[in-house]
């Protein structure tokens, strides 16, 4: 298991690496994945909109970018997290910035778990899932 965290133009949150990884590998368990190497790259809405055009030609600002590298049961990817946004929408919703990004950070592994949140009635898998990994960590 390699998680890596990395920060571009933007500090680094104040997370607990460690406990983030075990937090990880204790979702993907669930969804009966092993843990690859996965990159966390923190930005700010400048590199996620960059990326976000580049890569899917999106012009959208937006929290989290999943690219999936998963074989198999092992789960591997790079995921861009806009720190920028997640703080906009801890406000928007009303939430304790750690608390969003926390479940930003467990959404993309949920992604490369293969859980989607695009189609009809699978945003509310999503978040019942985000919520069930939230409530495994001890924040």
């Amino acid at each position: 298991m390699a998680v890596s965290f990395y920060s571009e133009g933007i500090d680094m949150p104040s997370i607990n690496k460690t406990d983030i990884r075990n937090w990880i590998k204790q979702v993907a368990d669930l969804h009966g994945k092993r843990v690859g190497a996965i990159s966390y790259i923190f930005c700010n809405d400048d590199k996620i909109l960059e990326v976000n055009l580049q890569y899917l030609k999106h012009d959208y600002y937006t929290d989290i970018i999943t690219f999936d590298y998963t074989e198999g049961d092992k789960i591997s990817g790079d995921l861009f997290i806009s720190l920028d946004t997640v703080r906009t929408n801890a406000e928007q919703f009303g939430q304790p910035y750690n608390r969003e990004l926390h479940r930003v950070i467990i959404h993309g592994i949920l992604h490369l778990c293969g859980i989607n949140d695009k189609g009809p009635g699978e945003r509310e898998i999503m978040e019942a899932e985000e919520d069930r990994a939230l409530s495994l960590l001890q924040m």
